[in-house]
């Protein structure tokens, strides 16, 4: 796998579930690198993935629940959740999130959404 870069557009973002829209940005080896746009009012449901995920959140506001520990997320706050630790998101403000997924997420590589 080559050195990626990526220019940011507003093209390719996916919509899994109402109002969280989501676009891998780059991935390498080892890692993965998405941008999540979460609506005000939308639930990111509980679930659970084997790759651990660390966050930023880029502007707006969520309640993050991790292992059933409430955080609430604000603009240049961080997080971590280790693979397998149920998690969810009650997005409370229009918000931008960048996470990573190490190791890689194969189901959100570019060519896996697509289909």
């Amino acid at each position: 796998n080559k050195d990626m870069f990526s220019k940011y557009n507003l093209e390719g973002f996916l919509t899994p579930i109402d109002g969280i829209e989501m676009k891998t940005l780059v991935y390498g080896v080892n890692s993965l690198l998405t941008r999540f746009h979460l609506k005000k009012g939308s639930l990111l449901p509980k679930h659970s993935h084997p790759q651990e995920q660390t966050g930023f959140m880029v502007s707006g506001k969520i309640k993050l629940f991790i292992d059933g520990e409430a955080f609430i997320a604000e603009p240049g706050d961080t997080w971590s959740i280790k693979g397998d630790i149920e998690h969810y998101a009650e997005i409370i403000k229009d918000s931008v999130a960048i996470e990573v997924f190490s190791p890689l997420r194969k189901d959100y590589l570019p060519d896996q959404q697509e289909k």
